[in-house]
């Protein structure tokens, strides 16, 4: 069975400067659009209690500097309001606590804007060292990877990092062979470190390398001499470039060790199985808050899922009240003295069989996803 896929590709680009001028002032063309709209929304439904529909074009006549900039980065400006507001009251409706859209702020938000492809405006040129966009032309970008000559382009990200680089984020679409199922026959199950990401049922640990807390100290230091000097100056904006280089190495690091760590599970196993964890209640901790943050557990869940369905195989994710860490795998005894986390190692009292407290608590994790895998 043929189905429909998207795959977003990366690219590293280096426009001129004129194009890099054209692409921050897109983005700023694209954020005052989406804040002009919100605050004409807001005033109009405390006029009137109705929803107010505009479009770009409206703008476009009382701002005709706006007509300087890509027409598509606008459009998608409105449409990124039209999905806020419908976020909010869906989580009204759900009885949850929604936050109502907020103003995007000059020096806080993403400086990045979303174009289209229509009628070829978008294509790579010159063996792939170029991609032209509206507006910009051809703007020089570093290949990575072949793509697939069938693979259709559908829309761009374009991004100037708070490091200074710009990055074009390409959406493709193409066609291929639903992956087929696979018949379960190897299981593992995850259970979750501070230190090491987590432990699998047949006691192997990953060893994540702790990327925050190895590159904190220089963090700390660039960071001290950032709050030394006149904020909005030129050696200021040069300093706040060095803190978000420090933080976008960190972030490739612990994206990389995700990805090579995601791609040995799924080879090896047909099913995973892994606990439904509060990662966002876990992050608040006082004692292991940090620790939660630096390894990044829950983006590695979302990568192992998208890694294991491309190949027709399952994530299995057990209830958070699944008392794993309590339940002695040998013989199903539950002792709540493992309520301590301070306890890494106890002796069952029925059985007397002594657990490593993460290996115990993986295996219980992998026969319960496994009861939940054959039973579905």
């Amino acid at each position: 069975m043929t189905v429909m896929m998207h795959r977003a590709v990366v690219y590293r680009a280096y426009p001129t400067r004129e194009q890099a001028a054209l692409i921050e002032r897109t983005c700023g063309c694209a954020r005052f659009l989406y804040n002009r709209m919100l605050a004409d929304k807001i005033a109009h439904y405390r006029e009137t209690g109705e929803m107010l529909r505009v479009t770009p074009a409206r703008y476009k006549r009382e701002f005709p500097w706006l007509k300087e900039v890509d027409s598509f980065a606008l459009c998608n400006a409105q449409l990124n309001l039209d999905a806020a507001y419908r976020n909010f009251f869906r989580r009204v409706k759900a009885g949850e606590k929604p936050g109502f859209p907020k103003y995007k702020a000059k020096h806080r938000s993403r400086c990045c804007y979303k174009t289209n492809f229509v009628n070829g405006n978008i294509r790579f040129e010159g063996d792939g060292r170029y991609l032209r966009l509206p507006k910009l032309g051809s703007v020089r970008v570093r290949q990575k990877r072949e793509i697939d000559p069938s693979w259709r382009i559908k829309s761009v990200t374009v991004e100037h990092t708070r490091s200074g680089r710009f990055e074009v984020s390409v959406l493709f679409e193409f066609e291929t062979q639903e992956p087929e199922r696979v018949e379960p026959e190897s299981f593992v199950g995850l259970d979750y470190s501070s230190h090491d990401l987590y432990v699998t049922s047949d006691g192997e640990r990953p060893g994540y390398p702790r990327c925050f807390r190895r590159t904190e100290w220089k963090l700390a230091r660039e960071q001290r001499k950032l709050s030394r000097m006149q904020k909005g100056s030129a050696n200021w904006g040069k300093q706040k470039a060095r803190v978000a280089r420090i933080h976008e190495k960190t972030r490739n690091q612990r994206k990389d060790f995700h990805h090579k760590a995601a791609n040995g599970l799924v080879e090896r196993y047909d099913c995973v199985c892994v606990e439904d964890l509060d990662m966002s209640g876990m992050s608040r901790s006082l004692k292991l808050g940090k620790s939660t943050m630096d390894n990044g557990f829950g983006m590695f869940r979302a990568l192992l899922s998208y890694k294991l369905e491309d190949r027709g195989k399952r994530l299995v994710t057990v209830g958070r009240l699944f008392p794993s860490s309590q339940l002695c795998h040998e013989c199903g005894y539950r002792f709540s003295g493992t309520k301590d986390l301070s306890v890494r190692e106890w002796t069952c009292p029925s059985c007397g069989r002594t657990h490593d407290r993460d290996v115990n608590a993986a295996r219980n994790i992998r026969d319960e996803g496994m009861r939940l895998a054959l039973s579905a």
